[in-house]
């Protein structure tokens, strides 16, 4: 795993020098990495799981994200030591992870649904949310990217949340993804 950090960062420096970002954008653009192992909870926690019996304690995640109001935002998320051949959702969550799930709070959406929680397609969406699902591989790794339109601006997410199974889009259910697995704390 560790040549997948390494491969990201390359991509991510090329997309940033492909896309013509000047030297004033460049200033407003920002790459974010994060990983851990994970463990159960403790303050100091970088990765947690809450259910080890579909996230083992001991795997691991890679968080990388490469942010500006002229780029979007892309972000790509890696794991390792997951269950074999399993669908999973994962989501960036506005708070940092905590002692549960909860902890993490809501999706972080672009454009705030005033109706909480959400479920509205037209907010919970891939477009204004980051959804980053994956399935594992007969070896339990598992790779997902999102882009979205926008960067981060005055608000910024704390987490990535890995959940229970893939999200759905239908009205009343648009964003929901099962229960919360595990959590990976992430400086956006």
């Amino acid at each position: 795993m560790r040549i997948v950090p390494t491969a990201i960062s390359v991509l991510f420096a090329s997309a940033l020098v492909l896309s013509g970002t000047t030297a004033a954008s460049a200033a407003e653009t920002r790459l974010v990495t994060a990983h851990g192992t994970f463990k159960a909870y403790s303050p100091d926690a970088k990765a947690i799981t809450y259910k080890p019996e579909l996230v083992p304690a001991g795997a691991r995640a890679h968080v990388f994200a490469l942010t500006g109001n002229r780029i979007g935002t892309t972000t790509v998320l890696a794991v390792s030591g997951l269950l074999p051949d399993r669908e999973y959702g994962a989501h960036v969550h506005t708070n940092a992870c905590g002692a549960t799930g909860d902890a993490a709070g809501p999706h972080f959406q672009n454009q705030p649904d005033p109706v909480k929680p959400s479920v509205d397609p037209a907010y919970a969406n891939p477009r204004n949310e980051i959804w980053l699902d994956f399935t594992t591989s007969r070896l339990g790794i598992g790779f997902s990217s999102s882009h979205v339109d926008w960067g981060f601006t005055d608000r910024h997410p704390g987490s990535v949340v890995i959940h229970e199974m893939h999200t759905h889009t239908d009205p009343g259910h648009a964003g929901t993804a099962g229960a919360r697995l595990a959590c990976v704390n992430v400086g956006f």
